[in-house]
């Protein structure tokens, strides 16, 4: 977590070191979706969405007053920064109640639309124009996604509309907090303070939600406690401030398109990890996103002077 303090250097593409950190932290948060699973057995997922803000938040208050980072100077950051972390609060809201009135597949695929919703606001909102590289890139990459989940999409196993509308509505408020943060003074804050204004959101919104959830405790057990550890410490705390590190420097369009990838780990690690069934889709899913993202983030071809 030591880029706080950087010179902000911002580039116009993605290049390879942030490609390489990309698929780096999206195989950790497929990762994470094991993790999840496996915390589930012990904690009710809203009281686990709150003890992963508040615990990677402690992790991350230790880390700036270890490494001498400001976090309460006044910077015009604060009426962006609630906003972003309520937009990132009903986000995961919308995460939650979505999943539980849908099937997997069909929130994972929409959630995941994300990307085309930065997309369509970076041409209006960052200067990030749309063009037919990008679009083309990101429905390549998006069927990948579909190739992975399209023998779960049928609505026969108590789907709704409500549920997957919330589905469509996390995502498009996952893209809104990406816009924000390019679009405000939060793109010039440090990523460990841009992180804290998130998760205090996300705490927030759940503990509003909480007293309407299940039991917060299902089982007090070590291995699901290790598994909310590992998302609070490394997910939260390390991976999320890589991310917006990145997110400081690079196009929105660019570092978005890469979240086609966290899903697709997800069932890979899934199937590693908890014995689950793994098909040759996950493959051929791999391989239309690795070519949807290079035509995404390939360098546009330089004018030679006639």
């Amino acid at each position: 977590m030591g880029m706080a303090t950087d010179t902000l250097d911002r580039r116009d593409r993605v290049d390879m070191a942030a490609a390489a950190i990309m698929v780096g932290l999206t195989f950790s948060w497929g990762l994470n979706y094991v993790a999840a699973k496996i915390s589930y057995a012990g904690y009710d997922p809203v009281f686990l969405s709150i003890a992963r803000s508040v615990i990677g938040g402690l992790c991350v208050l230790v880390w700036c007053r270890w490494r001498g980072i400001a976090l309460f100077s006044r910077d015009g950051t604060l009426v962006a920064g609630i906003l972003a972390g309520a937009l990132f609060g009903l986000e995961f809201l919308f995460l939650y109640v979505g999943l539980e009135q849908t099937t997997v597949a069909r929130n994972t695929l929409l959630v995941n639309t994300m990307p085309f919703w930065v997309l369509v606001g970076g041409h209006f909102l960052l200067n990030e124009r749309i063009t037919a590289r990008r679009l083309v890139g990101l429905l390549l990459a998006f069927a990948g996604l579909v190739a992975v989940f399209s023998d779960q999409l049928s609505a026969d196993n108590g789907a709704t509309l409500i549920g997957d509308l919330l589905s469509l509505g996390a995502g498009i408020l996952w893209a809104l907090t990406y816009i924000v943060i390019k679009r405000t003074k939060l793109a010039e804050t440090s990523a460990e303070k841009l992180l804290l204004y998130q998760l205090a959101g996300a705490a927030m919104v759940g503990a509003l939600v909480l007293p309407f959830a299940g039991p917060p405790v299902r089982d007090f057990a070590a291995l699901p406690t290790l598994a909310l550890l590992f998302q609070a410490v490394y997910i939260v705390a390390f991976t999320y401030v890589l991310w917006f590190w990145l997110l400081r420097r690079y196009p929105a369009s660019g570092l978005s398109s890469f979240t086609f990838l966290s899903p697709v780990f997800g069932v890979l690690c899934g199937a590693i990890f908890l014995n689950e069934p793994l098909t040759i889709r996950i493959f051929l899913a791999l391989g239309l996103i690795a070519a949807g993202l290079i035509i995404v983030n390939r360098p546009a071809r330089k004018q030679i002077p006639g």
